[in-house]
């Protein structure tokens, strides 16, 4: 594993503050000089979140792929839905391979995060069927599993196919989670997609949990008919519950 420091920008130029600039592929592009045939990127979503999976996507390129995925490649968050969802359906049309990999809530709970995140990760790589030749990783820590992997802070803002599998993982989450809204009505998914919004808190206050929260998690109290009120099970409750 290799750990490199965020670059600037795209080719290492300074960003102007308030603005930002689509992804570019120039970390791809070192790694198929040095004779990667596939690169991949992987990133995660949910991994903050009280509610649902905690989901990782990954997207492989070929060399000759590299520079042809959609423009306007983006860190996902930096995205409106809109054009999530616009790039998604271009990155499906594309030829790259991709894939997702979940980690569920319970799973979560009782692997710890970090844990959680790495299954998420193999299942992803499983589901894509076939081993990149090289691999960027978002963030300082390599969770793939996988020999040589880079990991680039901000990978998702500056490497093209980074930012293409932080979509891929924030759409299908994100779609999850507005599907569980109609199963467990009440918390808001469809707008917080289990994040720890007020609407979500109150309704965890008012409601208690439900099958696709996160027990281990700390969450904080809110005021209820005047009573604060916090529900969620503790850590120590939880492990009393596995004996």
């Amino acid at each position: 594993m290799t750990s490199v420091a965020a670059r600037d920008g795209p080719t290492g130029r300074p960003v102007a503050a308030g603005t930002y600039r689509d992804a570019g592929y120039e970390v791809e592009s070192e790694l198929v000089a040095a004779g990667c045939r596939t690169v991949a990127g992987i990133d995660e979503v949910g991994r903050g979140a009280w509610a649902g999976p905690l989901t990782v996507g990954v997207v492989v390129v070929t060399g000759s792929q590299i520079g042809t995925l959609p423009v306007g490649l983006r860190d996902s968050k930096l995205l409106s839905p809109r054009r999530r969802e616009q790039l998604f359906s271009a990155l499906t049309r594309d030829a790259c391979r991709r894939a997702v990999g979940h980690a569920s809530a319970k799973e979560c709970d009782r692997l710890g995060m970090t844990a959680a995140q790495r299954l998420a990760a193999a299942r992803a790589l499983a589901a894509l069927g076939v081993v990149p030749d090289g691999m960027i990783v978002d963030g300082p820590r390599d969770f793939s599993g996988l020999a040589g992997a880079i990991c680039l802070v901000k990978a998702d803002r500056l490497c093209a196919v980074v930012a293409a599998a932080s979509i891929i993982a924030k759409v299908t989450r994100d779609r999850m989670m507005i599907a569980a809204a109609s199963v467990h009505p009440g918390y808001g998914f469809e707008r917080n997609k289990g994040y720890a919004s007020f609407e979500h808190r109150l309704a965890v206050a008012k409601l208690g949990t439900t099958p696709i929260h996160r027990l281990s998690w700390s969450v904080t109290p809110v005021e209820v008919d005047g009573q604060v009120s916090c529900p969620v099970t503790s850590q120590a409750s939880l492990r009393r519950q596995r004996l």
